[in-house]
């Protein structure tokens, strides 16, 4: 961990951990990891109050939310309002069940990438996926984040937002917070995937050939038995990962003319995790629909998904968008996917409505004195001060870009709030003001 933990949680620290108070924090971004970002998403869109949301995060910033306390199902902290008054902030998150956490471990244990990246303090989007693929939502979803406060509002009040963004803060440093309030700690986490994984270890060496006992069946029997058809065997789960092509490194030269090995293998590896995910879709109990990509844009996915030099510098001729272009698609494609591309690859007016609702959004982000200089064209707002913009999509989420040589190129995935995604735009240490840290008031 960072430091921050009070030390004196002692052996309880499994069950509930406190977290000491942030500093104050003023002109930065609450998240940057994209699970820390989703938690935002979570309280954002499900508020109804905007101007409480924009007291909240002026509290957070301010440094008024004292030590947190996360425990199974519930946060709380002391919040000191605008009126210098301190309440008693609650946030409720629905805990897992016991048959549920029983599914996750089993999944968890499946993949060592899953153990690893968390033991890094990383949460992987994967593991994010599996996990919802078997109905486990590890992160919250609209209005799953139910508030309480000594205030005395039934909504989202100043006091329970401000704690919101600081647990957003508490994420980014470790996403085993996140287990916590779902009804398991750290070690119990790491403790109960350590006893799965030696069982399964057990039982693979108890399964090798050398140990399967192949006991006879009586002739007279099977026959007896013979007109007596089983009945179908259950469906085969999700597999954890998609299937891995055989390799077509070989010195034999192909059999067709102009037959590109390199070429194929990035198909066919393209094509197993495409099917791995239309899977996935299928499964689900609610599927979605997913659109259909462009030629153009279905270069970038493959370009994303290669290795091979040769195969990428076909595929920036083919696309049309050189070398530079195609780099810059593959980021933002890995960032969101089609929609980071839509948002790359087109400009459009923002008129009527989206206008007013993406300037409500900009007031209420910052306090007046902290607004930044922006310049807008289009769905773009440009800082005036620095190399930093703002791209607006169409499903009204903010997209961070910053000027790389001489190219605007996508900076980090999108965010609800304007002031979180301008933070993650602009370059280490430049805060939105135009000054750098330790320089202005």
């Amino acid at each position: 961990m960072t430091g921050r933990e009070d030390e004196t949680a002692g052996r309880s620290a499994d069950v509930e951990r406190t977290f000491a108070a942030f500093p104050p924090a003023r002109g930065r971004g609450f998240a940057v990891s994209w699970w820390g970002q989703a938690w935002l998403t979570a309280l954002e869109e499900s508020a109804l109050d905007l101007q409480q949301l924009k007291a909240g995060r002026r509290l957070a910033r301010a440094g008024a939310v004292g030590a947190v306390s996360v425990r199974p199902g519930r946060i709380t902290a002391m919040v000191r309002g605008r009126d210098r008054t301190a309440h008693r902030a609650d946030v409720l998150v629905e805990p897992l069940a016991e048959a549920q956490w029983e599914r996750f471990l089993d999944m968890a244990v499946e993949r060592a990438g899953h153990v690893a990246a968390l033991l890094d303090r990383e949460m992987p989007p994967h593991l994010v996926e599996d996990a919802s693929v078997t109905g486990i939502d590890l992160l919250p979803g609209l209005g799953e984040l139910e508030p309480e406060c000594a205030c005395g509002a039934w909504d989202h009040c100043e006091h329970t937002a401000a704690l919101c963004y600081q647990v957003a803060r508490l994420l980014d440093e470790d996403p085993f917070v996140l287990f916590l309030m779902h009804g398991r700690g750290e070690q119990a986490l790491l403790a109960d995937l350590q006893v799965r994984g030696d069982t399964a270890s057990a039982d693979a060496a108890q399964d090798s050939p050398a140990s399967r006992a192949r006991p006879g069946v009586d002739a007279t029997e099977a026959y007896a038995t013979g007109d007596i058809l089983p009945s179908l065997p259950a469906l085969p789960e999700l597999p954890t990962e998609p299937g891995v092509p055989p390799s077509l490194d070989t010195e034999a030269a192909p059999g067709v003319a102009g037959v590109d090995p390199a070429a194929l293998e990035v198909l066919a590896a393209g094509t197993a995790v495409e099917a791995h995910r239309m899977l996935a879709e299928a499964l689900r109990d609610t599927p979605g629909t997913v659109s259909e990509l462009t030629v153009a844009q279905d270069a970038v996915r493959l370009a994303a998904g290669a290795s091979d030099a040769g195969v990428t510098e076909r595929l920036a001729e083919g696309s049309g968008r050189g070398r530079e272009g195609l780099e810059t698609a593959v980021r933002a494609w890995r960032l969101g996917g089609e929609a980071a591309l839509s948002v790359l690859d087109e400009e459009w007016q923002v008129e009527g409505e989206a206008l007013a609702r993406a300037r409500a959004a900009l007031e209420s982000a910052w306090d007046e004195d902290e607004r930044p200089p922006l310049r807008r064209d289009g769905n773009r707002w440009t800082l005036e001060e620095a190399p930093a913009q703002l791209r607006l999509g169409r499903d009204g989420r903010w997209w961070p870009y910053r000027e790389e040589a001489g190219r605007w190129v996508p900076a980090a995935a999108p965010a609800r709030d304007p002031a979180t995604a301008l933070a993650a735009a602009e370059p280490d240490g430049q805060r939105t003001d135009g000054t750098r840290d330790g320089e202005g008031p």
